[in-house]
């Protein structure tokens, strides 16, 4: 199909459309982005266009130039310096993404307004299927209370490490702590040590990067990349990505770092801060070199950790990271070696706002690492709101992790909602994990981290609080299972299979919450055990469906998603797969003869509540399963699967 001349696509989108406002509707679903605020930044784009349509990198800039010219002869709504940021932005072609995405950059960032409404002019393109902007993520704004010393302490600090205990309400004491609390939100990693430790398994850390640390084996960092493409954001002297995934700093204490020279401080919302090592802290609670003599412990000591660095100064971007999850699981991204060791286990404790599904860009990248078997836990985010507006948090197919404190309770800058899968470990920062007071060593996450303020310094030993170190507790209990079932010979574990394990072996909470911080706390000994049960499947333990009868189920269902079988004989003409009513925001997918791995496919099904359906004509006589995802604590719905002969 011959790419449409750029002077000519506005006339021919409102050519194919038959009313004003079905062109309107159509236009809004193909912006891939939440309402952006005015007091965003956006500095990039990310096109995606329709199968067929195969326009070079200068043809998908000439697109967004020729929606900014059009909206600025057409815009009466626009304030002047809108008009001016608009006016004097230049647009270029960056890379094409791994997965098919055109990224654009602007020379100017604009505010949200300005780029919703270049966003949408850009979508009349008739050839576009979908833009977003490409914004930046970030590593979430951890608590910090202290460093243990300058050195290097010995074994005996793994009595720091609270948070690997079993939650059984035994009293403990944490370093220099005057009073005791009774832990009931640990994750119970200790005790799976005898069934696991994570041996051949590789956990990819999407974050800052690594830094040199005599309690870490950062033996792939070399391997490895750092995906950031913006020399500002690097750190670097020039644009593009580089081999070797070492944390270079993410300090933003200097002023190119102000919103006012180009970066991302602007003294309200993002506050200048020294470089955070945040990778370096989430790769020790992952994989800490365990029982040699130093330091402290990790969930799975002998997993590989694969550091990949996506943040920098000003966080990182969307298209950056995408490419980055796609490289971390084994899928080819143009430009760069293959990955000789693929991740099981992808780590993100990082996020922002903004939409995520199926069809952008990171939904996709998630997506294809899935349908390349490896898991992808990532942080709901600290910022005490609904993780439905979080990304990555809210894409589809991700554990998405919640974090608790020594008492159980939820922290209480912790994001929730339905698309939170669980609950672990991050610290409560207070005493008794309350939302104020002076902060105890008992409210945090301990591992090693770095001294540095700006580049990297000594190593040594340090705490933080948030759902980034919830979420390596999670991602080191997913790296215990998959090693476990690979060792017993037992056959690989699914991304699906982990993450329905991982939350139907949670405990519950002590208290009940107004909020909804996922299925229940992480029990890594539970998950393990149940990972290492060669009678645990989907597929075994799945509800069979009678033709035509409606299934329902009620609320308190302790997994995060249910898979139901039904036969289709020979000669149907048409199968029918339905979920319908109660509350909640599930999504269906149907596969034959095996569960379906990822979310997405010809027979899925995802809109916003319960009523889902996906219909086959002339189906192949066979078993075949719904796959119903999205399940929370409040969720409730029927089912129902129907043939006509």
């Amino acid at each position: 199909m011959k790419y449409p001349a750029n002077k000519m696509w506005i006339v021919g989108a409102l050519l194919a459309c038959a009313a004003p406002c079905a062109l309107a509707q159509s236009i809004d679903a193909k912006v891939a982005s939440m309402a952006l605020s005015s007091g965003q930044r956006i500095d990039g784009f990310i096109v995606h266009y329709k199968p067929g349509m195969t326009p070079n990198g200068a043809a998908a800039a000439q697109d967004i130039y020729a929606a900014s010219s059009s909206l600025m002869r057409s815009s009466t709504a626009m304030s002047a310096i809108q008009a001016n940021a608009l006016r004097t932005a230049g647009f270029s072609f960056k890379r094409k993404t791994s997965v098919g995405g055109y990224v654009v950059r602007a020379s100017k960032a604009l505010d949200g307004p300005s780029a919703m409404a270049l966003m949408r002019e850009a979508a009349a393109n008739p050839a576009v299927e979908s833009i977003e902007p490409d914004v930046r993520l970030y590593p979430f704004r951890d608590y910090r209370l202290e460093d243990v010393s300058t050195g290097t302490p010995n074994d005996p600090n793994f009595s720091y490490q609270w948070h690997f205990r079993a939650g059984d309400g035994t009293p403990e004491t944490i370093g220099r702590d005057t009073q005791a609390f009774a832990n009931k939100g640990g994750s119970n990693a200790a005790k799976a040590w005898s069934l696991s430790q994570g041996e051949g398994v590789v956990v990819a850390v999407i974050d800052t990067g690594a830094t040199s640390h005599p309690d870490l084996d950062t033996s792939l960092t070399d391997q490895s990349y750092d995906f950031i493409s913006d020399a500002l954001v690097s750190g670097r002297a020039t644009d593009g990505r580089a081999k070797g995934a070492w944390d270079l700093g993410d300090w933003t204490t200097d002023s190119k770092y102000l919103a006012s020279n180009g970066g991302c401080v602007d003294n309200v919302a993002i506050l200048p801060e020294p470089s955070s090592w945040h990778g370096t802290h989430v790769m020790g609670n992952i994989a800490e070199l365990t029982d040699n003599g130093v330091g402290m412990a990790g969930v799975a000591g002998k997993a590989k950790v694969l550091p990949i660095r996506a943040l920098g100064h000003c966080g990182g971007a969307t298209s950056d990271i995408a490419d980055a999850i796609v490289w971390a699981a084994g899928g080819h991204v143009d430009g760069l070696d293959d990955n000789a060791f693929p991740a099981q286990v992808i780590n993100m404790s990082l996020g922002g706002e903004g939409a995520c599904s199926a069809s952008t860009d990171l939904g996709k990248a998630i997506n294809t690492a899935m349908s390349l078997g490896t898991t992808v836990i990532v942080a709901a985010g600290n910022s005490a709101q609904d993780a439905t507006g979080t990304s990555p948090a809210n894409c589809p197919g991700v554990v998405t992790v919640a974090s608790n404190g020594i008492t159980g309770k939820p922290a209480f800058y912790s994001n929730y909602g339905a698309n939170v899968s669980l609950s672990a470990p991050g610290g409560g920062v207070y005493p008794n994990d309350a939302s104020s007071g002076t902060p105890v060593a008992a409210g945090f996450a301990w591992s090693a981290i770095n001294s540095g303020t700006t580049v990297p310094a000594s190593p040594t030993y340090g705490s933080m609080a948030g759902t980034s170190q919830a979420t390596p507790e999670v991602a080191g209990a997913a790296a215990l299972m998959i090693a476990a079932r690979k060792k017993a010979g037992l056959p690989a574990l699914t991304p699906n299979l982990v993450k329905d394990y991982l939350t139907s072996t949670t405990r519950g909470f002590p208290q009940s919450n107004a909020q909804s911080y996922g299925i229940g706390i992480l029990d890594t000994f539970a998950a393990v055990t149940k990972a290492l049960d060669p009678n645990s499947s989907p597929a075994q333990s799945a509800i069979p469906l009678v033709n035509g009868v409606v299934v329902r189920r009620d609320v308190g269902y302790n997994a995060s998603e249910i898979v139901y079988k039904f036969v289709v004989p020979a000669k149907t003409r048409v199968a029918t797969f339905r979920t319908m009513g109660g509350s909640g925001d599930v999504s269906l997918v149907v596969g034959k003869d095996t569960v379906p791995v990822t979310t997405t496919g010809p027979y899925s099904s995802a809109h916003v509540g319960n009523n889902e359906s996906v219909t086959i004509s002339a189906p192949a006589a066979g078993t075949y399963y719904m796959r119903v995802t999205g399940i929370g604590p409040t969720t409730s719905f029927s089912v129902v699967a129907m043939t006509v002969q």
